[in-house]
Formats: structure tokens, C-alpha cells, sequence
């Protein structure tokens, strides 16, 4: 097999959310009807994780030194660098070809990658990619006869003849792996087994011989790619099977859950219709070329010039939405999302691509009907717009470095590179007349050569799960762009085997995505709709303010210590926003140094007419995220290696002129000096907010008062619960009560056994020390100072346990009425005039809480009631404080952890010896963005009190009572 075959081998399926309507014949507002499925809508809801069978690690030899200026090392498990990293130069004067200079440093490094000179001439190029005036070199490992079917790779970034970062999955063993003692037939049959899929019914199945390197040697494997095949589930993995035994050696899930015959134009919404859902058509007409009735020129492909209508096979118009770079379909009556439409545009010999559109989904709110009735409920108009914004998505990405040498997709690549045969399918109104298919996209990247799948579906409100308006995704750019996004990093990273792999490259491939995607509008001065520029999703959601997302990325307070800081813990996309606010101040650091430019130097920048070095800040961070893609040579990475990438980037591309700047911003959000990360899965890495390049700052604990010489925990940001702190009091520990940040202000939370939950804000003066004083009052309903709860429901004494990460739960029954008594510390009774609150979720399940922990169970409203005699008797308890009814606000579309978090409530004060903590209302029951019938759809009940299993269950995190 020829290597451009093995330039891609890896599918990605993601999704930006995922809901289940109720089925056909569930009654409507009845609560005994057909139950839906419930998917949380951040969380990733398909297959199984991503595995790596192979045990043990190589350790590198002993003293080792690099024959150049030396830089920090990470090893991999092969016993090879995994990253080296230096703000120096790795190597110099190495010649002008970057292959020759990317060899001759592995050749002087032999004791470090275990390579000899013969085995390093015997890799492969797999690819050279431009970084400005230096290149990312991407070389392969073979074994034997056989390619690497994963790892095995090294990118080196060269520039000037200088090595200025390398990244790799390279193996110091080199001999050819056992033969193969089972069938490629056998191979797909273990694979499809392991991964639930049918393999009769999968829509790709290959089987292809590899090699794959381990700690124990070279396996001979297949790898097996799998799509689809799963009752039309979005299910996909690569798999690679022992070839010997039949064992699995790794498995990847590939889902990771927007008049002129020869001027052709097209009739689109550069963003979003209104945000106001109003009617009135507010489409620009597109041109390929300027010219009467145009509202803007696209130029067409940047390669060639080519209308986006052009065949270039034939350099013949198709008349349809068929093109060289997307080709888009209707798919309506598919729930499947492996199966591309049958029928693009009408033909069009015109080639004006404009159609009617009368915003017949959200006029007739959600009304199926409009399927059967004259325009087809805009359907002309969905698939000329998704089309357009496709090949936009195309040409905006091919100049910053997405062609065809890093995999780009096109049906004729016109042999610069690549494979070809792989335009964007896009599937316009994807499975519209299916009732469980709604609220969502997705994106399935294949192999270089084989064509990709989007799918953009409509948009309704559904009970307990998801409460959007009544949209077509087809026509939100934000969601497109994030769609499309994921085939630009997933096949620009890690070489040609895997694209992200692990839950941290999970969360920045989903970052990532709203990064690029806001980047694009921003550039051609589209706005989409929200409060700000930065928000993804505000026009299918209905939320101006956050979107999809649990934050607008510009106002975002997350730091690498919050992962799985969400109400469902650790998943891609609550996490990928880390990622998301660290690189908008990163952008930002960029602007505020190079400017923003005119909307003339933007679009010129946007369509490659002004190089990079000329082009304000927002572009120049832009091009070097696309450059620190193709210098990470595995998808396995953590936001440390993520992080090193994009100042390598920077260090070749403009001359390492702006570290001052990206350090800055890392260091603020918990990516300094010393950030670490156990792996790509690690939930609780070690963050730094030291900045190597400035002057830092440190704070020490100082408990005073009742919590003088007491252990407490010191986190920044906004959340306790599954974080990981940076500072404590506690000697058992070795943290240390003094943590070196960043100078600014920084929001912190303060918690301890025995004194609850405390926010302050608090300012890191730079050069200096400052005592960071902690006055906290003693919590007396706290079970660390023998408080003990009893009550409704499991897990009682959870609710007194001083953290977010746990919560008591009371499932079965309305939930107003439902209560918690904690007996208080101590015998005599105590002074309450405050308590604090929170309404977070834990994430899974445990033995006394099986249910699914949905967001709309969060306590919403409540009652606190206090006793200081004869407390078994219910009459004796009195209530000293009732809550707004919107204790804790949520909006649309759903509740978010932000709105959940702990919050402190004053009371009447009073003496007692036991409080109670009584339930009014939850998400589901009282809150009046999700009650009602909101849509005409007969199939689907929207109301949560009433069709929404979560109706019957309240949960809560915390409550603590305090004297003042």
C-alpha cells in the first residue's frame, strides 16, 4: 500500500449536543406516556472510551544529554521524547531543506531516540508543512514491511535551519513485528464485537495490516475502522486488533459529541437570520466575482479561483449545491448519521443559488406539517445556505495552512497533495421528519479520501432535557463553523493515524472548534447572535448571554485547575471552555500588542490578499493555532503539550517575539511554569499561575479567628467541587500555604473541615508577599464538627460534608415537601443567622443513588426551618427563612453548574439546636422557562412538571449554617 494511503486512517464524529424527543403516541402533558431519552446536552453521549491495552513503560537510559543546547524533556511510555521544549533553539545550523535538518537532529540525538543513523534515514515523510519561513516536519516509523498503525511518529518544527520544538510517539524498537495468525475478517469481527456495532449493517469497515509499537516490543495488528452499523447511532472507533492473538491493543471513539450564469451567487445569512426570531429576510447575496445586486465576492477556491459550483474534474458548472470543496444534500427522512442525502439544490441553470425562506419552522413553532406543505419548510433555502457556509469555512481555513498536504478535504485536489475524493457532505435539516432527532450537529471526519459527513438538524424545546426556539441549525454560523472546525484540527493533528485522543484533547478539539469558528466570523464581520461576538450557539439556543456553553468565552472565569469543575464532572465541552477563555486572552494579549485593524485589513488578512506579519493581532493568533496543530506529532495530548506547541509556533513563525504575551495569559489561567498533567486523561492536573516571562506574585494562608489554626483549602476561581486546590494550612499535605501567582485580581473560594465555603476576591501585588487573611466563621452543620443529618431520600449526610463534589438526593414523589433535618454540633443550642446553599449535581451514579443525575433535578427554591426543643416532633420546628422563588436563576436553554454553586442566604436570627432544610420547588417544577406547552409539535410534550421523568427527583450539595 502506497503512504498517501496512510495519510489518514482516523474518523471523528462530534457532536455539539444531543436530545431525544419523546416518541411517537407518548401523550402529551400525560406523565405515564412514552418517557424520552434524556442526554445531558455537554456531555458526550456515544460508545465507549478510548483504551490503550499496551502495559509497562520503557525507562530512557540513564544521563542522557542532548547534543545541543539542552531543553526540558518529557518522555513518552516508549522510552522516547514525547515533547522537548526550550525557549532556546534545540539545534542549529542544520541546512536550509527542513527534512535534512529534521533527520540530521535525530541522527545527533541517537542516544535520546534510540534511532541509529540507518533508522533514521529509513522513516518516512508523511508530510512538510510551511510555518511561515520554517515548517512542521512530520516523519513515520515502518517495522519491517509494515507502517505504524499508531505512535511511531516524530514532529519536528525547523526553521532557519534551527530545530525550535519536537514532539513524538517514536519507539526505541525497531525490528518487524511476529506474522499475523488471524484473518482481516477475523480482526473486524473482534473489533465490531467489542465495540457493540453491527458489523453487517456498519456503513465502512476496513481492515488494514499494521504495526504497532509497545513497552514489550512490536505488535503485528490490523487496524480496523468501523463506522456507523448501530441502529443509526453515531458510533465509530478505530480499532487496532492484535493480529497474534486477537486481542484489542487501543480503541479510539470517533464520536466526540453549524442572475450572472457566469457570476453564480448565493442568497445566505453570513451569521444567523435575526436575533429576535423575527421573519424578515436579512440573507446577503454572495457573488463569486463582484459585480450589479452583490453584497459580497467570495473569490472563489483559493487554489485554483474556481466558483464554489465548479466541478473541477470538468471545470463545468454543476448547476447545483455541488461543488469541489462541499457538496450538500437534503436528509430529512434519515435518522441515521452515516447516511448522506440523495438530493442537493434543484438544478439551477442560472446558478442563483437563492431560494425562499419564510422562517416556516419557528412561524409555525415546530409544527412537522410544514414538511408536507408548499416550500417544504424552507428546505431550498437550508441547503443553499449550509452549502455557502461550508465552502467559506474551506477557503478561510486553506490560508492558515488547512490544504492539502495537512489533509484538507476536496473531491479534486489538483495534485498538490493529498488524496482527494473527500468534499464536505452536509446534510441540510439532517433527519427532520425523525421525531427523536432534534437539538443538534455533527461532524464525521474519515480518512484522508474519504468524504466527511455534516449534519445540521432542527431545533425545539424538549421537557427535562433542552428548551431551544423553534430554529434551523442550517442557518447558525457558529454552530457550522464549530462543525466544521473539528475536521480542520482532527486531521491537521497527530500525523495520519489519530486525531484527539483523550479527555483534555477531547475538551480543546470541542474548544478549539468555538475558537476557529468565532475567529472566521469575526474576520469577515459577520456578528453572530449574543450579547458579545464570542458567544457559540446564541441563535439555536435562544441564549444571547451564554449559548450553548456554560460561559461566553470573553467572560469566562475557568483556569486548568477546574476540570470536571461541571455539574455532570469531567466531559469534552464544560471542560474544552477552559481551554476557551485561556485562549481568548491569549488572542486578546495579541490584540492589545498588534491591534485590531480596520474591517478592510481584517478581510483582506481573512482572504490572504496581506500577509500574516502585516495583519492585526486577532490573525496572527490565528495562524499560529493553526500552525501548533501540525507540530504536535500525537492527538493524545494535555493543554501543557497543547500549550508548548503554540509558543513553539510562535518561536519559529515570528521569532518567539511575543512569549511575554502568551505566557502572561497561560499563567492566568493556571498554564504557567510549572503546570503538569498525568496523560491526556487526567482530571486533576497540576496548575501554575507562575509566569516564567514576568515578575510574579505570592500569597500565604492566614486563618484568623475561630478558623485560626485550622486546615483549610485555597482554590482559584469559583468552584470547590472536584478542583484542585493550590494552597492549604494542612501539614498532612504537601502543598504548602503559600502559593506564587501572575500579579492581578483573582476570585478565590476558601474551604475547610468544620467552616464551610467562603469567597473573596483578592489582588497578587508582583515581587512581594502578601498575607492572604481568612476570618472564617465556624459551620455548624457541619458533619467534620458532628453535625448528623436524617431525612427524605439517600445520602443525607452528603449535604453536610462541606463539598460540592457530593450531593443528597431525594428520588421517588413530588419534591416540594421533601427535607433534611441536621442535628447541629454540640448539645446547647446556637446562634443561626446565615446559611449557605448549593444546588450542584455529582457526576454518575453511586449504589444508594442509581438515577441519572439531570440537571433540571437541581433544588430551585426552599424553606429553612429551625427547632431548639422536642426537635423529633415536626411541630416543634419553626421557619426562620423562605427563598425567592428563583433562589437559584437558571435560563434558557438548561441549568448550568454556574447558576448552581453555593451561594449564602441571611435568616432570622435565632437559637437552635437543629435546622431543617425544606424543598419548595426544583429546575423542573417551578421554573417558568420550562413549564408549558411552547410548541405545536404532537408528538413531542414540552412540559418538565409533567413529561420529564426529573420531575420527581430534587437534588442538592451543600448546606451549611453559620452565626454570622
Amino acid at each position: 500500500m502506497s503512504t498517501k494511503s496512510w495519510l489518514r486512517s482516523t474518523l471523528i464524529v462530534t457532536a455539539l449536543t444531543a436530545s431525544i424527543l419523546p416518541l411517537a403516541g407518548a401523550a402529551r402533558g400525560e406523565p405515564g406516556g412514552q418517557a424520552p431519552e434524556i442526554h445531558d446536552f455537554q456531555a458526550e453521549n456515544s460508545g465507549k472510551p478510548d483504551v490503550d491495552n499496551r502495559q509497562g513503560r520503557v525507562q530512557p537510559p540513564a544521563n542522557l544529554r542532548l547534543a545541543a543546547p539542552a531543553g526540558k524533556i518529557r518522555w513518552n511510555a516508549l522510552g522516547t521524547p514525547a515533547a522537548i521544549v526550550s525557549a532556546e533553539p534545540l539545534a542549529e545550523g542544520l541546512g536550509s531543506d527542513p527534512v535534512q535538518a529534521a533527520r540530521a537532529y535525530l541522527k545527533a540525538n541517537e542516544a535520546v531516540f534510540g534511532l541509529t543513523a540507518e533508522a533514521v534515514d529509513a522513516l518516512e515523510t508523511v508530510a512538510v508543512n510551511p510555518i511561515g519561513a520554517g515548517a512542521a516536519v512530520l516523519l513515520r516509523q515502518r517495522f519491517g514491511d509494515l507502517p505504524s498503525g499508531v505512535d511511531g511518529l516524530v514532529a519536528i518544527g525547523v526553521s532557519g535551519g534551527q530545530v525550535r520544538h519536537v514532539t513524538s510517539s517514536l519507539s526505541r524498537r525497531t525490528e518487524a513485528p511476529p506474522a499475523a495468525r488471524i484473518s482481516a475478517q477475523q480482526a473486524m469481527e473482534i473489533a465490531a464485537r467489542d465495540g457493540g456495532i453491527d458489523l453487517a449493517a456498519a456503513v465502512t469497515k476496513q481492515a488494514t495490516p499494521v504495526a504497532v509499537p509497545a513497552p514489550d516490543g512490536v505488535l503485528s495488528a490490523y487496524q480496523v475502522v468501523l463506522i456507523g452499523g448501530a441502529q443509526g447511532a453515531e458510533a465509530g472507533y478505530t480499532t487496532h486488533v492484535d493480529a497474534v492473538s486477537g486481542a484489542i491493543i487501543t480503541r479510539e471513539n470517533l464520536v466526540d459529541h453549524h442572475e450572472d450564469p457566469d457570476n453564480p451567487r448565493w442568497e445566505a445569512f453570513p451569521a444567523n437570520p435575526p436575533g429576535d426570531y423575527s421573519s424578515k429576510d436579512t440573507r446577503e447575496t454572495w457573488c463569486h466575482a463582484p459585480g450589479p445586486g452583490c453584497d459580497e465576492a467570495t473569490g472563489g477556491d483559493p487554489a485554483t479561483g474556481k466558483a464554489w459550483d465548479v466541478d473541477h474534474a470538468t471545470n463545468e458548472p454543476t448547476f447545483t449545491s455541488l461543488g469541489n470543496a462541499a457538496r450538500t444534500f437534503e436528509n430529512r427522512a434519515s435518522g441515521d448519521p452515516f447516511t448522506v442525502g440523495t438530493r442537493p439544490n434543484v438544478l439551477t441553470p442560472s446558478r442563483n443559488y437563492a431560494f425562499p425562506w419564510k422562517n416556516t419552522w419557528y412561524e409555525s413553532k415546530c409544527d412537522p406539517a410544514v414538511f408536507d406543505q408548499p416550500g417544504e419548510g424552507d428546505l431550498e433555502a437550508a441547503i443553499a445556505n449550509l452549502n455557502a457556509m461550508h465552502n467559506r469555512m474551506h477557503d478561510w481555513s486553506y490560508r492558515l495552512g488547512f490544504t492539502e498536504t495537512a489533509w484538507n478535504m476536496q473531491a479534486d485536489n489538483g495534485g498538490r497533495g493529498g488524496l482527494g475524493n473527500d468534499p464536505e457532505q452536509g446534510n441540510a435539516q439532517a433527519g427532520a421528519r425523525v421525531l427523536s432527532v432534534r437539538d443538534n450537529a455533527n461532524q464525521i471526519t474519515g480518512p484522508d479520501g474519504t468524504a466527511p459527513i455534516t449534519n445540521m438538524y432542527l431545533w425545539q424545546p424538549i421537557a427535562g432535557s433542552f428548551y431551544s426556539p423553534c430554529v434551523d441549525g442550517d442557518y447558525d454560523m457558529s454552530v457550522i463553523g464549530h462543525e466544521y472546525t473539528h475536521a480542520i484540527s482532527g486531521r491537521m493533528i497527530g500525523g495520519p493515524n489519530a486525531g484527539w485522543s483523550g479527555a483534555q484533547a477531547g475538551a480543546m478539539n470541542e474548544s478549539t472548534s468555538d475558537l476557529f469558528s468565532m475567529e472566521q466570523l469575526f474576520e469577515y464581520g459577520h456578528r453572530p447572535a449574543g450579547d458579545t461576538p464570542y458567544v457559540t450557539g446564541g441563535y439555536v439556543t435562544g441564549d444571547k448571554s451564554r449559548g450553548i456553553r456554560n460561559y461566553d468565552m470573553s467572560r469566562s472565569p475557568l483556569n486548568y485547575s477546574n476540570l470536571g469543575y461541571d455539574i455532570v464532572g469531567t466531559q469534552v465541552h464544560a471542560d474544552g471552555e477552559i481551554w476557551s477563555a485561556t485562549q481568548f486572552d491569549v488572542r486578546a494579549g495579541f490584540v492589545k500588542r498588534y491591534g485590531q485593524g480596520s474591517a478592510r485589513l481584517q478581510r483582506s488578512c481573512a482572504e490572504g490578499r496581506t500577509p500574516v506579519d502585516k495583519c492585526p493581532g486577532n490573525r496572527r493568533w490565528a495562524q499560529l493555532s493553526f500552525d501548533a496543530l501540525l507540530l504536535m506529532a500525537s492527538g493524545a495530548v494535555d493543554y501543557v503539550d497543547h500549550r508548548d506547541a503554540l509558543l513553539a509556533a510562535d518561536a519559529i513563525r515570528f521569532g518567539g517575539a511575543n512569549q511575554d504575551i502568551m505566557w502572561r495569559a497561560f499563567a492566568e489561567h493556571g498554564l504557567g511554569a510549572n503546570a503538569a498533567s498525568n496523560g491526556p486523561n487526567d482530571a486533576d492536573a497540576t496548575p501554575s499561575f507562575v509566569n516564567p516571562a514576568g515578575r510574579n506574585g505570592s500569597l500565604q494562608l492566614k486563618p484568623l479567628g475561630e478558623a485560626k489554626g485550622a486546615a483549610l483549602r485555597l482554590y482559584v476561581g469559583d468552584y470547590e467541587g472536584r478542583v484542585v486546590p493550590v494552597a492549604d494550612t494542612d501539614p498532612a499535605t504537601e502543598l504548602g500555604d503559600t502559593v506564587e501567582m501572575t500579579p492581578g485580581l483573582y476570585d478565590f473560594v476558601v474551604a475547610g473541615a468544620g467552616f464551610g465555603h467562603r469567597r473573596l476576591k483578592y489582588a497578587v501585588l508582583p515581587g512581594v508577599t502578601l498575607p492572604l487573611p481568612l476570618a472564617l466563621s465556624r459551620n455548624h452543620a457541619s458533619a467534620a464538627s458532628g453535625a448528623s443529618a436524617t431525612g427524605d431520600g439517600v445520602n443525607q449526610a452528603m449535604l453536610i460534608d462541606e463539598t460540592e463534589a457530593t450531593n443528597w438526593a431525594s428520588r421517588t414523589g413530588a419534591p416540594a415537601g421533601k427535607s433534611v433535618v441536621v442535628d447541629l454540633a454540640g448539645d446547647e443550642p446556637v446562634r443561626i443567622g446565615r446559611v449557605q446553599v448549593s444546588a450542584m449535581l455529582r457526576p454518575g451514579t453511586d449504589p444508594a443513588d442509581p438515577g441519572t443525575q439531570n440537571r433540571f433535578s437541581s433544588l430551585r427554591s426552599f424553606e429553612v426551618l429551625a427547632c431548639s426543643a422536642n426537635c423529633a416532633d415536626p411541630a416543634s420546628f419553626k421557619k426562620i427563612y423562605t427563598s425567592k422563588a428563583n433562589a437559584f436563576h437558571t435560563t434558557l436553554p438548561r441549568p448550568r453548574g454556574a447558576d448552581m454553586v453555593i451561594k449564602s442566604f441571611d435568616v432570622r436570627s435565632t437559637s437552635a439546636t437543629h435546622l431543617m432544610l425544606r424543598v419548595l420547588t426544583t429546575q423542573c417544577t417551578g421554573n417558568p422557562r420550562y413549564a408549558g406547552e411552547q410548541d405545536n409539535d404532537p408528538n413531542s410534550a414540552t412540559d418538565c412538571a409533567t413529561a420529564s421523568p426529573a420531575r420527581e427527583h430534587v437534588r442538592a450539595a451543600e448546606f451549611q449554617a453559620f452565626s454570622r
